[in-house]
């Protein structure tokens, strides 16, 4: 059997299971390819588990119970086929917020201000596209936001008629954070993801993000999938909520690594994130991003979501964006991408695993149901909080 989350073998990894055998999720580890449930009354929660002094020095001594086989857990926790009496695993946050980064690579910048002169329209992109890369060309990587540089290319894109929202959280001094799901409601490896069904034109997006505790200190990362509705988003920026926040359109997963000694935001830093398209049509798309490309730090976008302006008593998980928006086009030339029913995603990083999800319509998801009622009531009654 392939090891579905590709999980290196030298991290501490953090996380959560669903089993038949307990009433309440699991927070669990992976040792020597086995699923081991850690809960306890120090740390029934992931976001208790981040809030200790030392998570990974925890995480590393603390006893637990195998629960089964990494290998088997991840392959039953694919929707379908599903045992629903075996474990599966879950996103590995719980309590945390969940927010998201926007236009955090100037590379990508000009896919953002060609959705929104498109209207949401595929058809217009590639036009578009051409015209405002022939006015500033394509390469904007060495582009610092808020530099007298990144203000002279603004100029030029205001002169050419091209000026968008999105120049100002692309190479303006302020970041986008916006809210990418409730706590709760993020699912993670295997899991159905959602699209709105009134979106034809909307795509994956391959992010690392980064999980925080409530004093801002980034204790660990994961894989994410900020499932993304091109044609909504482009139309206004104010249906912002409408195309990122829909059932079962934030992935996280498979699980946390914490930082130690063999994994830190300098690994972040220097990361590659790919990601892998496998249609049911025979439509294959393969792609990356570099995240030494991107345009403000994990620690940059981390202050501008939390701190003396903002608390989080829960900590909380950060995507931190991508460079990667796919533009191959999916059938009729000048189309682009745009996702279909059935879909396979897998997202990747060497030391952060795989994560790989079905797309589906968000109504054909399965509902989001237990919330942070539902927890807190269940660990009481299991004598855990």
């Amino acid at each position: 059997m392939t090891d579905l989350t590709r999980l290196p073998g030298d991290g501490l990894f953090v996380g959560r299971a669903w089993t038949s055998e307990a009433s309440h999720p699991l927070v669990v580890t992976v040792r020597a390819g086995e699923v081991i449930d850690i809960t306890s009354s120090a740390a029934p929660t992931v976001r208790d588990l981040c809030e200790l002094k030392d998570p990974a020095a925890y995480v590393r001594s603390a006893r637990g119970k195998a629960i089964g086989a990494l290998e088997e857990i991840a392959a039953n926790s694919l929707e379908s086929p599903r045992d629903a009496k075996k474990p599966i695993l879950l996103s590995p946050v719980d309590l945390q917020a969940v927010k998201a980064s926007g236009v955090t690579f100037v590379v990508s910048l000009l896919e953002r201000v060609i959705e929104e002169q498109a209207r949401g329209s595929a058809e217009k992109a590639d036009a578009i596209r051409a015209d405002i890369a022939g006015l500033i060309g394509h390469d904007l990587s060495k582009l610092k936001p808020g530099s007298p540089e990144a203000m002279e290319i603004k100029a030029k894109l205001i002169s050419r008629g091209a000026w968008s929202q999105y120049l100002e959280v692309g190479i303006g001094p302020d970041a986008e954070i916006f809210t990418k799901c409730q706590p709760m409601a993020s699912v993670g490896f295997g899991a159905d993801v959602g699209l709105h069904p009134v979106s034809t034109w909307n795509n994956p997006e391959p992010e690392i993000a980064m999980i925080a505790d409530s004093s801002g200190r980034i204790v660990g990362a994961t894989l994410g999938n900020d499932v993304n509705l091109r044609d909504v988003e482009g139309r206004s920026a104010l249906l912002l909520g409408k195309a990122k926040d829909n059932n079962a359109s934030a992935s996280l997963g498979p699980f946390i690594r914490l930082f130690d000694e063999t994994f830190s935001i300098a690994d972040v830093k220097r990361a590659t994130v790919r990601l892998s398209v496998e249609g049911e049509d025979g439509f294959s798309l393969e792609g990356a991003s570099s995240m030494a490309e991107i345009s403000r730090s994990p620690e940059e976008l981390v202050r501008a979501a939390m701190g003396p302006h903002h608390q989080y008593p829960d900590g909380l998980a950060l995507y931190l964006g991508t460079m990667f928006v796919p533009s191959k086009d999916r059938g009729e030339k000048g189309k682009g991408f745009t996702h279909k029913v059935g879909d396979t995603v897998t997202i990747s990083s060497e030391k952060l695993g795989a994560l790989t999800n079905r797309v589906r319509l968000s109504p054909d998801c399965p509902p989001w149901t237990y919330g942070a009622s539902h927890l807190m009531r269940d660990l009481a009654r299991a004598g855990l909080i």
